[in-house]
């Protein structure tokens, strides 16, 4: 998968999409309509997730940093989550609508 205008993805995303079988589009998906967002364990960095829509219960998460200078989103990783994860910090709506601008 080649970097777009919008969206670059690092090495790793693209060896953990392939690893657990997600596309970039659904990993778009994610990002644009996330059912749960957090704060990331590393600073600076948000979480999406939404579930998966198979019979056995999953999520798919992503960890993304939006880039405000050249208007782009680097996803670092992707993975899917078996079961349902705990609920940590969520960002605030003002983040979020930040980061909706630039989608």
């Amino acid at each position: 998968m080649k970097s777009g205008d919008k969206y670059y993805w690092t090495k790793h995303s693209l060896y953990k999409m392939r690893q657990y079988g997600l596309s970039g589009q659904r990993i778009k998906r994610v990002i644009r309509h996330p059912t749960r967002v957090e704060e990331a364990i590393v600073p600076n960095l948000i979480a999406a997730m939404q579930p998966s829509g198979k019979k056995i219960y999953s999520e798919i998460w992503t960890i993304y940093k939006p880039v405000k200078k050249q208007k782009t989103i680097k996803v670092i990783t992707a993975w899917r989550y078996p079961g349902t994860s705990p609920i940590r910090n969520p960002i605030p709506q003002e983040i979020l609508d930040e980061i909706k601008s630039i989608i």
